[in-house]
């Protein structure tokens, strides 16, 4: 009797255990099972994920178009406006390069204006015989005498071919100011473009060098060597 009484003890342990497992009957198709068991289809849990996937894709991508910039759109707002294409952009840190530069090139052609204009009508006072027009005495050098009827005729020739020479001087820098104002322009409009284009252009900074020994081969015009060798990575 003692023989079979763990026996005994072992079955009324797990006779609840087998009972149980018994009873518990689903089916794949449904969500309740017996014995306030819960069992959910593979099918709702696919349907979960895949929609939870298409959102995170579609949450991805509508975050990646709005990171991108149009460089057509940004070329249009720089040449309606300097610097509205680097605020596009987001490239804030040039709107002063791109003002200063502007501020530059005005001064420039105000300048040089200025002075040719000043030039222009003094030449044309001094030749046109009229005592009454005597603009030009402001640009008179102290070497020459201050009466005018005390001028030599070189020094009304000299001094007449100064102020053509530097009305000349003035135009052409004014001229040139304008050019390269318009070369500043285009370099903005053209600094915009790229900038779109590269907005959203993945630059790692994992900038690494290595330096690895390296053994040269033997050829016909060298013998076997031993070296180093220096690689980049990106």
């Amino acid at each position: 009797m003692e023989r079979y009484t763990g026996f005994i003890l072992i079955l009324l342990f797990f006779a609840p255990c087998l009972k149980a497992q018994e009873s518990v009957s689903f089916d794949k198709d449904t969500t309740h099972v017996s014995d306030d068991f819960a069992v959910f289809p593979d099918s709702l849990f696919a349907g979960s994920f895949e929609t939870m996937s298409k959102k995170d894709s579609v949450g991805t991508t509508r975050k990646e178009e709005a990171l991108k910039r149009n460089p057509n759109r940004a070329v249009i707002y720089s040449a309606v406006f300097p610097g509205l294409g680097q605020i596009y952009n987001r490239k804030y840190w040039k709107l002063p390069l791109v003002y200063g530069s502007f501020i530059g090139c005005m001064y420039a052609i105000t300048w040089n204006g200025t002075q040719h204009n000043g030039y222009k009508k003094a030449y044309i006072d001094f030749n046109d015989n009229n005592d009454e027009t005597n603009s030009w005495a402001d640009y008179r050098p102290y070497t020459l005498p201050e009466s005018f009827a005390d001028w030599s005729q070189e020094q009304k020739t000299w001094f007449s071919g100064a102020l053509k020479s530097k009305k000349d001087y003035y135009r052409r820098y004014r001229d040139m100011s304008y050019i390269i104002s318009v070369g500043v322009y285009a370099i903005w409009i053209i600094d915009a473009f790229v900038d779109a284009q590269l907005f959203d252009f993945d630059i790692s900074p994992d900038l690494g060098m290595r330096i690895d020994p390296v053994i040269y081969e033997r050829t016909n015009v060298s013998s076997r060597s031993i070296g180093l060798q220096c690689s980049l990575t990106f």
